[in-house]
């Protein structure tokens, strides 16, 4: 009798435990989104908007595969947040906002995301993003103004402004993703890594556009990385500069023929004469070093060494997609 009671008592205390760390804890750490309804949620943004905010836990929202058609926004109270889809190129989150249709003034480009991620800490693997405006101006396929975002197997498509890394100060990584645009198609002020990225520049356009202010070490840096163009491009640039101090540099990267040979482009109105832009290792048909603009430069090993993904994001302390 003394056994059974003990083991009685023993129950009743872990049956209270879990009790009290489920109310501690008081919500949900992980949804599913599907849109036959077998999920938590038909929509992406339902399961976002069901996510605890400012999580003392990470929350995982999965994303079985299917064709999502919605404006989505990761506020910044959701940090922590992970989207996982199903496949990437399965799992596709698009809508076609543009400039002139927000029409909100000359700030309408940033309203068009078709993904919008004002959160620290966030990340998304197995999933493409697309603006399916098509070529009438800029129109974001995402918006990232958080830190410490992780993008991993992710496409992002479209036309002018696809990706606009924003928040002066934040860190943001892409592995192995898939970006396609034409005109400025990845610009920003953030600190950006692109390791073992495809980029597609599908007009005569440029392929950057950073604005990285005046006291940031790093810009963007494309680390492995293949450049590559639609049969219709006949001359492309690796970038130009927003604003003055814009820093863009490629690390042993492959670039198409239609590279034109001074590489870089001033911005339209003059010289930028502060902006850093460099190459290391370049191959491929558009490599061409010797014929390179004189503004730009060519890193010695010593100096290519000091890009790595430790020192890049060296304020993104404990940053565990670098690690």
């Amino acid at each position: 009798m003394k056994k059974h009671y003990t083991v009685a008592v023993v129950t009743f205390c872990l049956f209270l435990i879990s009790i009290l760390q489920a109310g501690a804890q008081g919500y949900k750490t992980h949804f599913v989104v599907a849109r036959d309804g077998s999920g938590d949620y038909t929509t992406i943004q339902a399961a976002v908007d069901a996510a605890k905010a400012f999580p003392d836990e990470a929350v995982t929202i999965n994303i079985k595969k299917g064709t999502y058609n919605e404006k989505v926004i990761v506020g910044a109270w959701n940090t922590h947040l992970s989207l996982i889809g199903e496949s990437k190129d399965s799992t596709i989150i698009t809508y076609g906002d543009y400039f002139s249709k927000i029409n909100r003034g000359p700030n309408s480009t940033f309203l068009t995301a078709t993904l919008t991620v004002q959160a620290n800490d966030f990340t998304a693997k197995n999933l493409t993003i697309i603006n399916s405006a098509g070529p009438v101006g800029q129109a974001l396929a995402i918006s990232v103004t958080g830190t410490r975002c992780y993008f991993d197997n992710c496409g992002f498509i479209g036309n002018q402004d696809t990706v606009y890394t924003a928040g002066e100060g934040a860190y943001q990584y892409f592995k192995n993703c898939y970006i396609e645009g034409t005109v400025d198609f990845i610009f920003g002020e953030a600190t950006a890594a692109f390791e073992g990225c495809t980029l597609k520049e599908k007009s005569n356009g440029y392929f950057t556009a950073a604005s990285t202010p005046q006291n940031r070490p790093y810009g963007y840096v494309f680390i492995n990385c293949n450049l590559t163009a639609a049969p219709n491009v006949t001359k492309a640039s690796l970038g130009r500069p927003w604003r003055a101090f814009a820093k863009v540099v490629y690390i042993n990267c492959k670039l198409p023929g239609i590279i034109s040979p001074e590489g870089w482009t001033k911005w339209a109105g003059g010289d930028k004469p502060t902006a850093y832009y460099a190459e290391y290792n370049s191959t491929g048909e558009g490599a061409n070093p010797a014929k390179r603009a004189a503004w730009s430069k060519q890193l010695t090993a010593k100096e290519a060494k000091a890009y790595t993904l430790k020192n890049i994001f060296s304020g993104a302390k404990d940053w565990a997609a670098i690690q």
